[in-house]
């Protein structure tokens, strides 16, 4: 573990403090300088290795529980925790967790659908937490949670880990002094070659999976061979699609390049392009454009099937009367109006400072993004992405797939990112909920 803490503190440097930042000193639990903040992980897939190991590089921090509904699943994970030198308690059914006084945070990683209303039921349990992007599955509950952070004034930070990226963090701020001249234009593009998921089988659910805890507060639906673990991402009814499983990300550093916040309008284009006869539910293409106040736009181009694109497999770009900025986890590259490069500026010497091409999404933005919770809950420090602020490009991901369903551009009120003039868009700002299962403020 120290050997690890050492590795960290001598490649990575903590990430600037953005103008947007929520201070935490006035709701956090301010904990004793020697009190060890104790974690519980809800959802115990690949992207929770990654979280577990982050932990580990956070000073006087323990998990003292893990959760999933599938055993297998959090029998492997218990594995990995204790090859970190941890040694939680299992639980199924993570409303116990959250009753448990020696839980201080709470971890969410599970699918999309449960995000939102779990941070929202941990913060009512008097837990901090770190939910996973994107912070809701309907535009509604990103609301609620948002209204439920502030009622309860526990720290929520959202998971988009670029927000304390060193170099993402000296790019914006040297936007801000002109580097670039008047940034206009964002450019976020994502591109994985996925293959199709066939058409699931109705079939009963492994014994050692609770389909029925597993659906949470989604409507009940039979359990199909094909939605468990990872292709609920493609499904309405538990996933949100590719604009919030990586566009949040890139989506959420244009927003901060171009200091805007909600858009005034919106159109998306694309669907099921590159494949189709699938249970694949959402789109394989989009490409959705946001306008601004101030003459500003970002661009969101989202490819599912295949993985070239000219900028690399992900990033954002960032276009100003004087430059031009390309930005991705591991490099900030400054250019001039014709390309040439002027500067890189690399985010670590180490390939795992910023790799998380492998199964379990490990990286040292996680470790900076889980330091600054663990500070801000300890000493008050600023979050990197407080609930409120990752709320708001969680709502541009939902306005794209609201524009893209009813296949018209939208107009948005910029103050508070609803929906105006069209019926059929407000239809979709909210989902229905299983009986009981609904979060309420």
């Amino acid at each position: 573990m120290n050997s690890r803490r050492n590795f960290i503190k001598t490649t990575v440097t903590a990430a600037a403090g953005a103008a947007m930042f929520s201070s935490a000193k006035s709701y956090a639990r301010v904990l004793g300088a020697n009190d060890i903040i104790n974690f519980a992980i809800v959802g115990c897939g690949g992207r929770a290795h990654g979280l577990a190991k982050s932990i580990g590089f956070v000073d006087k921090a323990n998990i003292t529980y893990i959760c999933d509904v599938d055993g297998k699943r959090l029998n492997s994970f218990s594995k990995h925790c204790k090859e970190l030198k941890f040694n939680p308690k299992l639980e199924k059914d993570f409303r116990e967790v959250f009753q448990k006084t020696d839980v201080d945070v709470v971890v969410i990683a599970t699918p999309e659908h449960y995000h939102a209303p779990m941070a929202i039921w941990a913060m009512q349990a008097g837990k901090h937490v770190y939910v996973e992007k994107p912070c809701s599955h309907n535009p509604y509950e990103t609301e609620l949670l948002i209204a439920v952070q502030k009622k309860t004034g526990k720290l929520c930070q959202m998971g988009n880990q670029q927000r304390s990226s060193k170099t993402s963090a000296m790019a914006i701020n040297e936007i801000g002094e002109g580097i670039i001249g008047d940034p206009y234009m964002a450019k976020a593009f994502y591109a994985r070659a996925r293959q199709p998921i066939g058409v699931g089988k109705k079939v009963p659910a492994p014994e050692h999976l609770d389909w029925d805890l597993w659906q949470g507060p989604a409507p009940r639906e039979p359990y199909r061979d094909n939605v468990h673990p990872y292709n609920w991402h493609w499904f309405r009814t538990w996933g949100t699609g590719e604009i919030h499983n990586n566009g949040t990300h890139e989506i959420d550093i244009a927003r901060w390049a171009l200091g805007v916040d909600y858009p005034t309008r919106v159109v998306s284009n694309g669907g099921r392009l590159a494949h189709s006869g699938d249970d694949w539910e959402w789109f394989d293409t989009q490409i959705a454009s946001y306008n601004f106040e101030g003459n500003k736009q970002i661009t969101w181009e989202g490819y599912s099937a295949q993985a070239f694109n000219p900028g690399g497999g992900r990033g954002t770009v960032i276009y100003g009367s004087k430059g031009v900025i390309q930005l991705d986890r591991g490099k900030y590259v400054l250019m001039d109006l014709k390309g040439k490069k002027l500067k890189t500026e690399w985010e670590g010497k180490h390939k795992a400072a910023t790799d998380t091409n492998d199964s379990i999404g490990f990286d040292m933005l996680t470790v900076n993004h889980m330091r600054n919770l663990a500070a801000a809950v300890v000493k008050g420090e600023k979050l990197n992405a407080p609930i409120y602020d990752g709320g708001i490009s969680t709502q541009l991901c939902h306005l794209g797939n609201i524009a893209q369903d009813v296949k018209v551009s939208i107009d948005v009120d910029p103050k508070t990112g609803r929906v105006l003039k069209n019926k059929d868009a407000q239809k979709m700002w909210k989902r229905e909920y299983e009986k009981g299962w609904e979060p309420k403020l």
